[in-house]
């Protein structure tokens, strides 16, 4: 049973916590000596796993932009030096290189430090090995050994190399290109294309200077592509208004063709069409099905919870496939996705609004520059067919109105608490005759109304991490988020352990 200490160091299927000081009220947390602790875990639980001793193993070791990433990477390194290990140090890396690590090196597996888009003075672990990502029980028995002090059994020290992996995954992301296009120029296929990066001042820059440019592209007008770990200019998360709202721009200063946008370590990306229509959220999800089916006609897509119907009605309209909505969490997703795959459903992509994407022809890797490559190579492919990327979305019905809200649980066990609350609005809306709960929802509660009363839906469920219960709630009708909103707050004012507002 995990402490209050390590337990709140774990964050779904990563580590992280508070690195360095500079925000009130956050107390650091990733000391030298935790890290150094939970590297100790990672090589015993990697040592359990593969059935090899500490100085048998090849690990990896990358970072994003983080202000306190180089220290980090640096206590990482030494302890796993200290185990015997066999170190790769790759410096600044994006999250999806460190997974290509264990298949290009061959390494046992790797460490990507980062904490995705949180502020400058968190940090973070993420684990890979050559089957993929963790889950959430082998975080529990990483801390778990770091909480008891374990340390693997090691007489020797291992060695330290230092390379420039992301010239080996630019290279890769070029060839794809190459191939996919099949330009007359073959190795300049992306001349007379403008495409624009915004890389919010994480570690995707070299996404213009490492494959566009090299491939004939214009990136001229491109933003925010040298790293700075206190991201200086907008928060680097596609999710965020501000952010899609950057790309958006650079793309109509530019007149560019396309624009893409990455977190900061790569792992999500969004895109911005020559028109300025955000290729995000839920036209992300459709255009992501639409290459994912390309030659598995008739597969399942799997996405999170929160996906619009117009979602389900492109993919099983428009695409002719089916569409499984299950859980919120990028490996959630995924492994429901690699589970269907086993009981002989053709999945080929676990699509999530946030801008986790993985296809199953990349290793089920949720990989920001990946998507983009692929969203890249059919916009040249429909440029030969005088098309443009919108025809691939056009038919999308969007919701006229969309809110997410957000109540904070009060109570300790907040998930008990939660859950609570979801089962009494769930035999509040079953009684309801003008409320139609959802009959294949796989989180919380989905309802729908029809155009009388709101002509929309609404879901509430559990936070992945956070002692919070979002609301999230569509309509197709101006006003009607209105009307749906106040029939579950009238609710919600009766549920204890909640703050919601009068």
């Amino acid at each position: 049973m995990l402490n209050e200490k390590y337990r709140m160091l774990k964050s779904g299927t990563d580590i992280r916590g508070v690195a360095c000081e500079g925000v009130p009220g956050d107390e650091v947390n990733l000391t030298n000596d935790v890290i150094a602790e939970m590297t100790y875990g990672y090589v015993l639980w990697v040592e359990d796993k593969l059935g090899k001793r500490s100085d048998e193993l090849t690990m990896a070791v990358g970072r994003d932009c983080r202000i306190s990433g180089e220290r980090i990477a640096g206590v990482v390194i030494d302890t796993l030096l200290s185990c015997g290990v066999k170190v790769y140090d790759c410096g600044l890396s994006s999250t999806p290189s460190m997974f290509m690590t264990t298949v290009d090196f061959g390494c046992d597996a790797s460490v990507e430090i980062t904490a995705s888009h949180h502020p400058f003075n968190r940090n973070g672990l993420k684990f890979f090995i050559r089957e993929g990502g963790l889950d959430h029980g082998d975080i529990v028995a990483i801390l778990e050994h770091a909480q008891a002090g374990d340390k693997p059994a090691c007489t020797s020290r291992g060695t330290v190399k230092k390379v420039n992996y992301m010239e080996n995954y630019s290279a890769h992301l070029r060839d794809l290109i190459k191939r996919g296009i099949n330009a007359e120029d073959y190795d300049h296929p992306l001349k007379g294309f403008h495409i624009v990066v915004d890389a919010g001042n994480g570690v995707g820059g070299f996404y213009a200077d490492g494959v566009l440019a090299p491939l004939g592209a214009d990136t001229s007008g491109s933003r925010y592509l040298e790293p700075d770990g206190m991201f200086p200019n907008h928060v680097p998360n596609p999710e965020y208004p501000e952010a899609m709202e950057s790309i958006c721009e650079a793309v109509r200063e530019s007149h560019a063709d396309l624009g893409v946008i990455f977190d900061t370590d790569v792992d999500r990306g969004g895109a911005v069409d020559s028109n300025g229509k955000e290729i995000n959220r839920n036209c992300l999800v459709a255009v992501s099905s639409y290459l994912a089916l390309e030659g598995n006609e008739g597969g399942t897509v799997v996405t999170d919870s929160i996906t619009s119907p117009g979602v389900t009605e492109y993919i099983e309209g428009f695409l002719g496939a089916k569409h499984y909505r299950y859980r919120r969490g990028y490996r959630n997703i995924i492994n429901k996705a690699i589970e269907l795959n086993r009981q002989g459903v053709n999945c080929p992509i676990a699509s999530e609004t946030s801008g986790h994407v993985a296809m199953r022809e990349n290793y089920f890797l949720d990989d920001g520059a990946y998507l983009c490559t692929k969203i890249i190579i059919k916009m040249a492919q429909l440029a030969r067919e005088g098309k443009t990327l919108n025809s691939l979305f056009e038919s999308l019905k969007e919701p006229v109105e969309a809110v997410e809200l957000r109540f904070k649980i009060t109570e300790h066990d907040f998930k008990s608490a939660g859950e609570k609350v979801i089962d009494n609005l769930t035999a509040y809306a079953e009684a309801q005759p003008d409320w139609i709960v959802a009959p294949d929802n796989r989180e919380g509660i989905r309802v729908s109304f029809d155009k009388d009363n709101g002509d929309g839906w609404f879901l509430l469920r559990l936070s992945v991490h956070d002692p919070i219960l979002p609301l999230n709630i569509e309509s197709d009708s101006y006003g009607g988020v209105d009307i749906i909103k106040e029939k579950v707050l009238s609710f919600l004012r009766t549920q204890s352990g909640i703050e919601v507002p009068d």
